[in-house]
């Protein structure tokens, strides 16, 4: 199995001593979880190191013999400006720190430094490269208007401009460690992105997801950090956690907006240390999985009431990527009717039926508070009784009610009457013939759809038309 490395790009160290480069490899591999390394003992293979691979950040000992360190900062600085240096010494030398600040380093540390705080430079080095490449990557993908991974969208039926904005921004975030915080109705698809996210990772490690909706803290925190044995009475045997099920790969925690006020505590730490403890073990473990967390809740609402820590909103929004509810893609209503026609007859064993031509109308009529899960729940209840070639409209005048009186949360009932704040009041005439205008566009001219938007018969509505004046 291929390994996967983090970040994406190379992390290149270089040091004349042998003994230190394989010390500081252990040190980023293990306390770190930076596995994309690179090692060069000679000062005069940097250039072609770099000429030949993707690297991002450079790890570089001050003092060697050929090119010194000051030497080599200057070449990476003038020819390779888009990577990131780091300057190790010996010496605990104030001017000599500062100038090379100056000549453009991003950090400097002496080689005695401790090994958290060493670490922790590397990491902030890594996020401020990762967040560069992104946003260049946005710029690129939102002006070239393609997708390069197509492919990776491909459960997702739609062709909404909105949600092709999204999967331009995701395929830029994508490689990124970062978390990314996936928001929207519930039934909007929240789980289909997140597998396309792990696609787009090229991880060879497994998804696994986890709905933490309900959970207590104890629980929690058994799922993801797992327990060794005898943490707690019925603890006979170890057992890991969802974090090393993914460990590489991608840990997604569905309704993350639920979390008890503890749990989200511990997710915090995990996000700030990238490690964990196993129930009743005192030796840490480094999370090495890429997080991805969704919410059907307004988490800034819940920061407002006290129930959702701002500080870990903060960490969580790295990268958002919020998915517009069905009612406000309406154009996908046909393309999604037709796809759960086919799924729903496969798997039912039925011949695709041919669905009526006032069908999508109708849906389109309908506010979905439900979304893309509940379309589908509908073809599937009308295609497991359909029993003709033409499929029933009848399940689906039950579902959807009078479509006109559907409220949604954008949009709560209201008793504020619309011809309040008007100067001069319509006549009963007027405002019907304004409704009725309205029905027939909304139905697409359809008179049966019309009259159940208005709440009256088609005849009634047929007689209204025929009032109309010219």
């Amino acid at each position: 199995m291929e390994k996967s490395l983090s970040p994406s790009f190379g992390v290149l160290l270089v040091d004349d001593e042998l003994p230190w480069l394989h010390s500081l490899s252990l040190t980023l591999e293990g306390p770190g979880a930076i596995t994309n390394l690179l090692q060069c003992n000679d000062s005069r293979e940097v250039v072609s190191i770099l000429e030949k691979n993707d690297i991002g950040l450079v790890l570089l000992d001050l003092t060697m013999p050929h090119l010194s360190g000051e030497d080599l900062l200057n070449i990476i600085v003038t020819d390779f400006p888009q990577v990131r240096v780091i300057i190790l010494s010996g010496m605990n030398q104030i001017e000599t720190a500062v100038n090379c600040m100056r000549l453009g380093a991003f950090d400097y540390f002496v080689k005695t430094v401790e090994e958290e705080r060493l670490v922790d430079g590397v990491r902030r080095a890594i996020k401020m490269t990762e967040l560069e490449l992104e946003n260049r990557a946005i710029h690129s993908r939102f002006f070239r208007e393609r997708l390069d991974n197509p492919e990776a969208f491909a459960p997702i039926v739609t062709k909404n401009p909105a949600m092709r904005a999204r999967f331009q921004y995701i395929e830029a975030v994508a490689p990124s460690s970062q978390p990314i915080l996936i928001t929207g109705e519930s039934g909007v698809g929240k789980e289909l992105i997140a597998q396309a996210i792990h696609t787009l990772s090229r991880s060879k490690s497994p998804l696994v997801t986890v709905n933490v909706a309900g959970l207590d803290d104890s629980v929690f925190a058994d799922t993801l950090f797992g327990h060794v044995r005898g943490a707690f009475t019925g603890a006979d045997t170890a057992r890991k956690g969802m974090i090393e099920s993914a460990a590489k790969g991608t840990l997604f925690l569905d309704e993350i907006g639920d979390l008890s006020a503890a749990s989200q505590v511990k997710l915090l730490r995990l996000l700030q240390d990238g490690e964990y403890y196993p129930l009743g073990s005192d030796q840490s473990r480094q999370m090495s999985a890429r997080i991805i967390v969704a919410t059907h809740a307004d988490l800034e609402e819940k920061m407002t009431r006290g129930e959702f820590r701002r500080d870990l909103y903060y960490r969580l929004i790295s990268h958002q990527v919020h998915l517009p509810p069905l009612r406000e893609r309406k154009e996908d209503i046909p393309l999604l009717l037709d796809h759960f026609l086919a799924e729903a007859s496969t798997k039912l064993s039925k011949k695709k039926p041919t669905p009526p031509k006032e069908l999508p109308v109708l849906l389109s009529t309908y506010s979905f508070p439900g979304n893309v899960r509940e379309l589908a729940a509908m073809v599937y209840d009308a295609v497991s009784l359909h029993n003709s070639k033409t499929l029933s409209m009848q399940s689906f005048l039950q579902r959807t009610g009078a479509p006109a009186r559907q409220t949604t949360v954008e949009n709560p009932p209201t008793t504020e009457n619309p011809f309040a704040t008007l100067t001069e009041l319509p006549t009963i005439q007027q405002a019907g013939q304004l409704l009725v205008d309205e029905a027939m566009q909304r139905s697409a001219g359809n008179q049966s759809i019309a009259a159940r938007l208005l709440g009256i018969s088609q005849p009634g509505l047929n007689k209204r038309l025929n009032q109309k004046q010219p």
